[in-house]
């Protein structure tokens, strides 16, 4: 059985942000374990999740509440990585990684809410 959520693309790139927030955080200093690092992969986790969770409803415009929601928690994410930056404990090609990632699939969700509007 295939689930729906597992064939969409936009599934796939918040599963690819997940692990690369999870990377990149896995060298945030430990004292920020259960602050800043929590708080960015929860809500990377949050993305994914949502998306997951919505794909299931009976109705687009509950899908579309979700989407909207994970892409708040993508926005969260990146201003977390910019608190991450401004402290240290990313370097500007990492935070770069994550802002690519996150304007790709901001732009995915995006069209995928416009889409389920029409």
């Amino acid at each position: 059985m295939t689930y729906r959520f597992e064939n969409l693309e936009v599934w796939k790139l918040a599963r690819q942000f997940v692990n690369l927030i999870y990377t990149i955080t896995k060298s945030f200093p430990k004292d920020e374990l259960f602050s800043l690092t929590n708080q960015i992969r929860r809500a990377a986790l949050s993305v994914l999740l949502n998306i997951t969770e919505g794909s299931d409803r009976k109705s687009d415009i509950e899908f579309i509440r979700f989407l909207r929601i994970a892409y708040t928690s993508m926005e969260e994410v990146l201003a977390g990585s910019y608190i991450a930056k401004d402290q240290g404990y990313i370097n500007e090609e990492s935070f770069n990684q994550i802002y690519d990632n996150s304007n790709v699939l901001g732009k995915k969700l995006n069209a995928l809410i416009n889409s389920l509007k029409k």
